[in-house]
């Protein structure tokens, strides 16, 4: 698979949990993974234990309908960027959002090394 394909099956399984199996398959065992500052989540992990419980299960538990839309990507060489839209319903308050946001992947031989997100993070914020 090229790179761009490994990224793509992360976000475009017919599932969540396809998208999941997918990821944790191309995941570097030392994988880094950066939510942005200022996001509610925001920190580096290392390891997918790490981003499991620091992401998505909190991901998982405090939010309606979580989810990443894209709308395309640009690849180059070892680098893909995917873009689109966040949106979900907080559940504590019932809040919906929507939030712009880029995620920065880098893969060396067919695994994926490291992920930065890049987000407006206010929208989440004002929905908590």
């Amino acid at each position: 698979m090229t790179n761009l394909e490994i990224v793509r099956s992360t976000y475009e399984g017919k599932t969540s949990e396809e998208n999941g199996k997918n990821l944790a398959k191309y995941v570097a065992e030392d994988i880094s993974w950066t939510e942005a500052k200022g996001f509610p989540y925001g920190g580096t992990y290392i390891g997918l234990d790490s981003i499991t419980k620091n992401v998505f299960s909190r991901l998982g538990s405090e939010w309606i309908y979580y989810k990443f839309t894209p709308e395309d990507y640009v690849a180059s060489d070892d680098k893909v960027v995917a873009y689109g839209t966040y949106t979900g319903t907080y559940k504590i308050t019932g809040k919906p959002f929507e939030a712009r946001v880029a995620h920065l992947w880098k893969l060396n031989d067919g695994k994926i090394i490291s992920f930065e997100q890049f987000v407006d993070s206010q929208p989440v914020i004002n929905a908590m």
